[in-house]
């Protein structure tokens, strides 16, 4: 299979990329390295160097793929509520250059990543793809736009549209950003020993879903012909911020300054995925319990954002 990866040297797209190459693929990606890395990218893939709203390059970088993972994003709700102009150009505008260049290039399918912030405060769990979508961020609504977008082409076009709504991802190759999922930023403050702040009470809950299953379900989602469709995300699991934080000191053997702070806008107080619709259409089974994935995780994490790495 030939595709094109965007945003394929940052986190969620570099594990995609290299399960790709595991597999035999053909991989090409698109990333204009803003928050992705070029040492992601493996020796032998060929990285276009661009930003997703440059519609030639999209255009040019798509040509004669079958598939586009189209992961470039600009990610998260508080980035997006400080710059929401840029949320909006990148995940709708962006997009919307990437459905243009499979339909012109002739792509038989574009597999999206979108997001469980689509949905807002939650009514039910655990959330099935039929819960109310009413985001309450610019991130949320831009994404949410994305998706209608991708499921429209799949009607005007010979084109399959599969949109993956991921609930909170971890894993390897996620380093910190301050914008980022809670993970990397607590792992962060554990390995330097600094204080780290839960908001709220730490009782609200997560479903987190490792990127190793992630990157099947996005490999398994291109390989399922035939559908279209919106499909949650997650681990069908949930935790809460304050056991989350115990498993992280337990897995690194490091004992945590832990603060409490006050709840912050956009963020949903519990969130639990109801995968069955992606079982049952894409054959999704995720099979990284918790504390493998976080123990995986900070070993990884020690040598990429300790002290010593975080001061280069």
């Amino acid at each position: 299979m030939r595709t094109l990866v965007t945003g394929g040297a940052g986190f969620i797209g570099s594990n995609l990329v290299a399960l790709l190459r595991e597999e035999g693929h053909d991989v090409r990606v698109l990333d204009d390295l803003s928050s992705g890395w070029r040492e992601n990218v493996p020796d032998g893939v060929h990285l276009v160097e661009a930003d997703v709203c440059d519609a030639d390059a999209v255009n040019e970088a798509a040509r004669g793929v079958e598939t586009i993972f189209h992961l470039a994003a600009s990610v998260g709700n508080a980035r997006s509520i400080e710059h929401p102009i840029h949320d909006a150009r990148v995940n709708v505008l962006g997009t919307l250059n990437v459905l243009e260049a499979a339909r012109r290039g002739g792509a038989r399918r574009v597999v999206y990543s979108s997001s469980a912030g689509i949905f807002g405060e939650l009514r039910t769990l655990p959330i099935r793809e039929d819960h109310p979508a009413e985001p309450d961020t610019p991130y949320g609504a831009s994404k949410l736009a994305a998706e209608k977008q991708c499921l429209a082409y799949a009607k005007l076009y010979p084109l399959d549209a599969i949109c993956l709504r991921y609930f909170n991802v971890y894993g390897l190759n996620q380093r910190y950003d301050a914008y980022g999922n809670v993970i990397p930023i607590f792992a962060r403050h554990i390995l330097e020993g600094t204080p780290l702040t839960i908001f709220s009470d730490g009782e609200q809950t997560r479903d987190f879903v490792n990127v190793r299953d992630v990157a099947r379900a996005n490999l398994q989602a291109a390989l399922t012909d035939g559908v279209s469709g919106a499909f949650n995300l997650g681990s069908g699991t949930r935790i809460t911020i304050n056991r989350l934080v115990e498993v992280m000191q337990e897995v690194s053997g490091i004992r945590a300054q832990v603060r409490y702070g006050s709840a912050r806008a956009g963020d949903v107080r519990d969130s639990l995925a109801d995968v069955r619709a992606a079982r049952e259409k894409l054959g999704y089974e995720p099979g990284v319990r918790m504390e493998e994935g976080l123990a995986e995780y900070m070993a990884w994490a020690r040598g990429a954002m300790g002290p010593a790495a975080a001061a280069r």
